[in-house]
């Protein structure tokens, strides 16, 4: 089993006795395959000490979010870690991150951090920045690695490390999907049979619209807004919150002569379970 951990110091005495390179996977646990292969990654690459961060953070829920809804599992957490090669696992408690209380001094995402996830949810991405830049400071890794899947996040996170000078590399790591195409994410057992038939639109949308890329940008995007469009009429719908072609070095909207990668990002509402999907596309 992994170690279980739940205080700054006996993460930073245990982290002190462990030599070598250091690698961190954060969660907000409700572990599934997806955060299995971030910590199979991290195990491939990092020749020392993984470890796995599960803290729900207040700080990333708005108002009317499922702060009080989300799964806490940790106990199946620490086993699914374990097996896919995590050394440590840090669960602290808020009071542990936040001894304060609620904090008075954040990190901002900035403008990054105001567009489309940021659009939907004010003050989201200023929640993630702060709550990483104090696990970065607990856990002290050389390599963070995180999922594509939420690709403005890891956006963020990258620019936040940059501007900021933390010494840690940050590591995308590529969607984990169900064979049928849905994105993993905590939020899928949410969805009900006929919910999660809807919900298949996205990724097909996105596929459709990455085929279409050797036509360019424009072609993209009316290729994978043809696939919502029809799906807005499924039973139960699929309402749409945004669908965009995004440049990922700053998450503004691609130009239409836009070269090298690009995200096609979508998120939309099956039911009451808000889901978002994206693919990278290479012009």
């Amino acid at each position: 089993m992994a170690e279980l951990l739940h205080t700054g110091r006996e993460l930073r005495e245990r982290l002190a006795a462990l030599p070598g390179e250091r690698g961190v996977v954060m969660t907000m646990g409700a572990l599934h395959r997806g955060h299995a292969e971030l910590i199979r990654t991290a195990r491939q690459r990092v020749a020392g000490t993984v470890a796995v961060t599960v803290f729900v953070n207040p700080l990333q829920f708005g108002p009317g979010e499922d702060l009080d809804r989300y799964p806490r599992t940790l106990e199946a957490d620490v086993r699914l870690a374990a097996e896919a090669g995590a050394d440590l696992v840090f669960a602290p408690a808020a009071e542990e991150v936040y001894p304060g209380g609620e904090p008075q001094v954040r990190i901002t995402a900035g403008p990054m951090g105001e567009r489309f996830e940021g659009a939907s949810r004010p003050g989201h991405f200023d929640g993630v920045c702060t709550v990483v830049g104090k696990l970065l400071q607990l856990t002290r890794p050389d390599v963070a690695f995180y999922g594509e899947k939420d690709a403005q996040q890891l956006a963020v996170i990258r620019r936040m490390v940059l501007d900021l000078n933390f010494p840690v590399e940050v590591v995308g790591v590529p969607t984990v999907r169900e064979p049928d195409g849905l994105a993993l994410s905590s939020r899928n057992r949410y969805l009900s049979e006929q919910e999660r038939i809807s919900a298949r639109a996205l990724s097909r949308a996105l596929f459709t619209g990455r085929e279409a890329a050797p036509k360019g940008p424009d072609a993209v995007r009316r290729a994978a807004g043809a696939v919502l469009a029809s799906a807005a009429g499924a039973e139960p719908p699929v309402e749409l919150d945004y669908l965009a072609l995004i440049d990922p070095a700053d998450f503004t909207e691609a130009a239409d002569g836009h070269t090298g990668e690009a995200v096609l990002a979508v998120a939309a509402r099956v039911g009451t379970t808000r889901l978002i999907d994206n693919v990278r596309i290479d012009f």
